[in-house]
């Protein structure tokens, strides 16, 4: 079967979302359920991706391990997932990933962690123009980071392949994550002198599409695997021409994908960084996890009262309260799951830029909606050098 579907990233969250979607739509064997196999590639190099990705390429499935509570049940169910047919690394099979995506793509996903956006300064305009500038088939080594890896793959398609569909689902944690990528690429383009035919082919024939992932995935399975809750969202914002890797439950196109996104972005991510947060200020016990943070009665109350006094008034005024109080139902469950072992020191990584992305806008909101509303509690997680 062809790999119809391209993913950048190889972490476990991935491995547990997207291509564990995949994967069950293959298995349920009716036309139409999936557009085929998924090809991994590795573009960082991180050793902990290189054992999955050898783990991968010798063949076979990988183990999902779904644990958790939902609606008051325990769900512990070890799944299969075969959905990832080849496996790649951008280092050192960068002519196979150039014919891949020139002829084999329909569907390109991408999960590139909270940096995987920034540019390389190795990634020159001189040496960028070389690599496009290069025929079909010769040798030319990748650039360094994944904004400008991926505007030369585009670019070999646009050359060879230019009729051909192709929709792209970046699944970074950035604000209408699809429309960011494309007008990234569209500048970086456009400062390499690259053809105006191109670039207008980059934004208008390629389908770019925002969407917002939610799943809880706590620790990775070697050499290859994932331990995952139960629950699970794909919410992709509806556009012409659009064309999904797969039909899920999981999945769910949306004409109001801002309203998924607050509920997950502030709720549950910024639940997770003011606990983060907490613990930075704390004895940083190197093991303290999500559920023991929820189930020490101090901890816990600070987290309702961030829920109740600083974020929910926001979603009231939005109109969207009885959403946020259904939201939170649900989310405390995950939050309690006895099975994941979600340790506070992970989330704490890059914990500046993730303030960022899940604070402030909450505090602009709350400054345009109700201004004077006290949000003491974001607002100092927001000045805290940590």
């Amino acid at each position: 079967m062809a790999q119809a579907i391209l993913q950048f990233g190889t972490s476990r969250f991935l491995l547990a979302h997207v291509a564990l979607f995949v994967s069950q739509a293959l298995q349920r064997g009716a036309a139409g359920q999936a557009l085929g196999g998924i090809c991994m590639v590795q573009t960082t190099h991180n050793p902990d991706s290189a054992l999955r990705v050898a783990a991968l390429a010798a063949g076979g499935a990988y183990p999902v391990h779904i644990r958790g509570m939902q609606h008051g049940e325990v769900v512990d169910q070890l799944l299969s997932a075969s959905a990832v047919q080849a496996a790649l690394r951008a280092d050192t099979d960068w002519p196979e990933l150039l014919q891949r995506v020139a002829f084999d793509a329909q569907v390109i996903v991408s999960n590139t962690a909270d940096r995987g956006y920034q540019l390389d300064a190795r990634d020159s305009a001189a040496g960028l123009a070389a690599a496009w500038a290069a025929e079909p088939g010769a040798a030319t080594p990748p650039p360094h980071s994944f904004p400008a890896k991926l505007l030369v793959l585009l670019h070999h398609r646009w050359r060879l392949n230019p009729q051909a569909l192709l929709t792209l689902f970046p699944c970074e944690l950035i604000e209408r994550n699809g429309d960011t990528l494309r007008d990234l690429l569209s500048t970086l383009a456009q400062d390499g002198a690259l053809p105006e035919d191109f670039i207008a082919w980059l934004r208008g024939h390629c389908v770019w599409a925002n969407s917002l992932v939610d799943r809880i995935v706590s620790e990775a399975l070697l050499p290859v695997g994932a331990v995952a809750e139960p629950y699970a969202l794909w919410a992709i914002e509806n556009q012409p021409g659009l064309q999904l890797p797969c039909r899920h439950e999981s999945i769910v196109r949306t004409d109001d994908l801002a309203h998924c996104a607050r509920l997950k972005l502030f709720l549950l991510n910024g639940g997770h960084s003011f606990l983060a947060e907490r613990w930075l200020h704390g004895p940083r016990l190197a093991d303290a996890t999500v559920v023991q943070a929820m189930r020490d009665p101090l901890q816990r109350a600070e987290l309702e009262a961030l829920w109740s006094d600083e974020m929910l008034p926001v979603f009231a005024a939005l109109g969207q309260h009885d959403a946020a109080l259904a939201y939170l139902v649900e989310l405390r469950e995950r939050l309690l799951n006895p099975f994941l072992v979600h340790r506070l020191a992970e989330i704490a990584h890059n914990h500046a830029q993730k303030k960022q992305r899940r604070f402030a806008p909450l505090c602009s909101l709350a400054e345009q909606m109700l201004p004077g509303l006290p949000q003491p509690r974001l607002r100092a997680a927001l000045s805290s050098p940590h």
